[in-house]
């Protein structure tokens, strides 16, 4: 599944990010790194950004739903 479809609250590991090389880049840059384990914090209704915080140093970042679909997720226990 995707970042933007992930359920809120829930420890989610990241698998790849797709994308050019400038996105992948700017989401290194900002944090996320497959591997990296993190949580939807919140989600604006509407297609705002979505508030993501990682689990590992508690750090939250905003990125947009465009770039969060260009993220591929599973739940940390494995459970897709």
């Amino acid at each position: 599944m995707n970042l933007s479809d992930a359920p809120l609250s829930q420890p989610l590991r990241i698998l790849a990010i797709s994308g050019g090389e400038s996105v992948r880049r700017r989401l290194l840059a900002l944090g996320f790194h497959p591997g990296d384990v993190i949580e939807l914090d919140n989600a604006a209704i509407l297609r705002g950004p979505i508030l993501v915080r990682s689990v590992a140093t508690g750090g939250r970042v905003a990125i947009g739903r465009a770039i969060a679909r260009k993220i591929k997720v599973e739940a940390a226990d494995g459970r897709a």
